[in-house]
């Protein structure tokens, strides 16, 4: 099967949704599949889906793990919008995230939008996305350099940049000058990238392959400017995501 990378439209979405989201289901109390979680009255994947529905995504590919069979009901039965879904099951789970990416590959022909499955960001961050082609054979990451405003730092993955490219990526970092959204727009390298770090190490997280581009300098990023986006892993997270979608801008 060919990897080679065609023009970026029409662009395929791939959300990461196979963890178990273990933090906010132990302190909340609440048994619920994190993804499933009602975020503004709508379902948290679901509010990811339709954001890549309303940039053009034709196709968006979710990966699933714990309790894979459930959550793909839910999604089936929750989800009116245009885009065709399709799912793969992540078997490992449990182990780095970037292994989801890698069970991805069969529907990763083409230049794709790639996000976490409890992140949610602006529709401006989402046009952003669409309207952006990455360096051939290489990645770009949407970041964050209102460090300031970043609800959780601690919790947040640090990403320290040069000339537009990434120089290194993960959450212990201490010298950093952007955060990552959470939101990428990717060629089939990135893929490849993760699977070459798999195969040496037995697992890969996705920053795995961000930092394997960047020693290429085929790791770029993309400012969100004054944009909003929130990650929701706690319910103090979700208390402040509930609050900005309440002022944020409907389109």
């Amino acid at each position: 099967m060919s990897l080679s990378v065609p023009a970026p439209s029409p662009r395929i979405g791939l959300i990461l949704a196979a963890g178990k989201g273990s933090r906010l289901e132990t302190a909340t109390g609440v048994t619920r599949l994190k993804p499933l979680l009602p975020v503004g009255g709508k379902p948290l994947i679901c509010r990811v889906i339709d954001s890549m529905d309303r940039v053009g995504c034709l196709k968006v590919v979710i990966v699933t793990g714990f309790a894979g069979d459930e959550l793909r009901a839910a999604i089936r039965e929750t989800y009116d919008g245009r885009a065709e879904l399709a799912f793969v099951h992540n078997a490992q789970f449990e182990r780095s995230n970037g292994l989801s990416v890698w069970a991805a590959r069969a529907h990763l022909e083409t230049t794709f939008i790639l996000s976490m499955a409890d992140h949610i960001v602006s529709p401006a961050i989402m046009d952003l996305a669409a309207n952006h082609k990455p360096p051939e054979s290489g990645a770009t990451l949407l970041v964050d350099r209102k460090i300031k405003s970043v609800f959780d730092l601690d919790d947040a993955t640090k990403v320290k940049t040069a000339d537009g490219k990434i120089v290194a990526i993960g959450k212990q970092l201490t010298d950093y000058d952007c955060i990552d959204t959470g939101i990428f727009v990717c060629t089939t390298a990135l893929v490849r990238a993760i699977g070459e770090v798999a195969e040496t190490r037995g697992d890969a997280s996705l920053s795995d392959g961000v930092q394997q581009l960047s020693r290429s300098g085929l790791m770029t990023v993309l400012d969100v400017g004054a944009e909003t986006w929130m990650d929701v892993d706690t319910p103090e997270m979700l208390a402040d995501a509930e609050a900005r979608l309440a002022a944020m801008p409907r389109r």
